[in-house]
């Protein structure tokens, strides 16, 4: 097993604030991995310092076994995508994709001409006044015909719509089979992403909250529903992730795997369990950390109040 990402302990600080806290995963070469989380959570930061464009303030980070701040190695291996991707003022498409060999060892020509013509980049627009869209398409065009040992998504396919995103998706793993590489992606469009992605990293609040493969993920948490009443006697003394309530009827997410004792404490109360898929999981996961620091925040608030 060759490890493409390992990050031990990374901590990233602005200021006071702590973007990044203790955060350790590691990537095997030849995956695609999905960071995800809410906004905020530390993943554009992540990625930053994985593509050595952001210097960690404690911690190791390793990328192919080479320090990304400080090895050009690492750079000349890397394809750093962003929703914010920046070209000087006149370039069009044609200068964009001239320069691609320059950066890029493994650039496909004929890749990026029909990526581009398929996503319908405009050939004689300035990219600087390109929709957000059309500059999204761009980005995309960049990252799949790269084919770099390590291709970072930052999730620059948010301008596209629905059909180019579709796409996307199909040429990037259809380019992926042939010509394996390690693929790190954030995206909040995971329902529709969740079948390219092998492993998964959650961030919440700067720290991982969750790091296995796709299949551990999905199966990481179930959902319970039933009768208020019925729900909430189940729920006594599990992990409750998040809860929705209508009427009298209640929907929780609870975390762990629903085995064999959960499913008969589950026939016995009343309620009935059912799988849930890798976007509720971390949609749960998220309103868990948004409660549990609510939570603290009011704690905090009443000690404070407590000793003045």
């Amino acid at each position: 097993m060759t490890i493409a990402i390992e990050i031990t302990d990374l901590s990233r600080r602005y200021g006071s604030t702590d973007a990044l806290s203790g955060v350790s995963f590691r990537v095997e070469d030849g995956t695609i991995c999905g960071l995800l989380g809410r906004n905020g959570a530390g993943k554009t930061t992540t990625l930053g310092v994985v593509a050595g464009q952001e210097r960690p303030s404690g911690g190791r980070v390793r990328v192919f076994g080479h320090d990304p701040a400080d090895d050009s190695r690492v750079a000349s291996r890397t394809s750093f995508v962003k929703d914010d991707q920046r070209w000087p003022d006149d370039f069009r498409l044609r200068e964009v994709l001239a320069v691609g060999p320059a950066f890029h060892r493994g650039w496909d020509a004929e890749l990026a001409r029909s990526l581009a013509a398929d996503l319908r980049v405009p050939e004689k627009t300035p990219v600087k006044k390109m929709s957000r869209g059309q500059a999204s398409a761009v980005a995309i065009v960049i990252g799949v015909a790269s084919r770099a040992p390590l291709t970072i998504f930052d999730e620059p396919y948010l301008g596209l719509d629905a059909t180019a995103r579709q796409l996307f998706y199909d040429r990037l793993l259809a380019d992926y089979s042939e010509h394996p590489r390690t693929i790190l992606l954030s995206t909040h469009l995971i329902d529709e992403m969740e079948s390219l992605l092998e492993h998964v990293v959650v961030l919440e609040r700067g720290r991982v909250r969750l790091d296995c493969d796709v299949d551990a993920a999905r199966a990481s948490a179930y959902s319970v529903a039933g009768t208020t009443r019925a729900v909430t006697a189940f729920l006594a003394g599990r992990p409750v992730l998040s809860t929705h309530g209508i009427g009298g009827l209640t929907t929780a997410t609870v975390e762990g795997a629903a085995d064999e004792r959960v499913r008969a404490d589950a026939a016995a109360a009343g309620v009935e369990l059912s799988p849930v898929g890798l976007q509720q999981v971390v949609a749960a996961l998220g309103a868990s950390g948004a409660a549990s620091s609510a939570t603290t925040d009011t704690t905090d608030t009443t000690l404070d109040g407590a000793r003045s």
